[in-house]
C-alpha cells in the first residue's frame, strides 16, 4: 500500500461550487494534476457545461491542453476544486482501495470561503466519505451537498457517455450563475 497525499485547494473568493474527488490517481499524482489521467472525462465535462458546441463539429470543444489554463477556466467559471481525503493508503487508483483516509478541513475552506454555495462530489465514495466526517457539521448546514455521477470514463448503467454525465452534472451551473 502507498500513502498518497491530496492537492492544495484550487479556490479563490469568487469560487462558489467546490468540486470534491477523494483522492488523486496514481497518474495524477504522477502528473502533479487534479484529474490528470487523460481518459477522465473531469475536464472534459466542465468545458461541456460552459463552452458552446461548435456548428458542424460533433461533440465539444476539447479542454485548454494547459493545465494552468483548465485552472484558470475553473477559476473563471466560479468553480473551486479538491479532494475529500487529506491522506490514505492505497493501492492502484480505484476508489475501493482506500484505507486509512484522512479527511481534509472542509469546515476551515468554507469558513475562509464563505461564497462557496455548494459541495457537489465527484462520485459516491468522495459524497459517502465526506457525509462520514462532516455530514451534520453546523458550519456547513448553509451549503448544497450534490452527489454528482463519477468522472470516471468507466460506463455505469446510467452514465454510459460523456453527454450523459454534462447533462447530469447541469446541476451545478445555478450555484455558479448566483450572485
Amino acid at each position: 500500500m502507498s500513502l498518497i497525499y491530496s492537492f492544495p485547494p484550487v479556490v479563490d473568493e469568487r469560487s462558489r461550487v467546490l468540486i470534491a474527488g477523494t483522492a488523486p490517481s496514481v497518474k495524477s499524482l504522477a502528473y502533479g494534476q487534479f484529474y490528470g489521467h487523460p481518459q477522465n472525462f473531469f475536464w472534459r465535462i466542465v468545458y461541456g457545461l460552459f463552452q458552446e458546441r461548435v456548428p458542424g463539429q460533433e461533440g465539444y470543444p476539447p479542454p485548454d491542453p494547459v493545465y494552468e489554463n483548465r485552472l484558470a477556466f475553473l477559476r473563471e467559471h466560479r468553480l473551486a476544486v479538491w479532494d475529500v481525503i487529506h491522506s490514505c493508503e492505497r493501492e492502484g487508483s480505484l476508489d475501493a482501495n482506500i484505507k486509512e483516509e484522512t479527511p481534509n478541513d472542509f469546515p476551515g475552506l468554507i469558513e475562509h470561503y464563505p461564497g462557496i454555495r455548494a459541495i457537489a462530489f465527484n462520485g459516491s465514495k468522495a459524497y459517502d466519505t465526506f457525509r462520514k466526517n462532516f455530514g451534520g457539521h453546523p458550519s456547513l448546514q448553509h451549503v448544497a451537498k450534490l452527489k454528482l455521477p463519477s468522472s470516471s470514463p468507466i460506463p455505469t448503467k446510467h452514465m454510459r457517455s460523456l453527454e450523459d454525465r454534462i447533462g447530469a452534472w447541469q446541476t451545478i451551473v445555478p450555484f455558479v450563475l448566483e450572485d
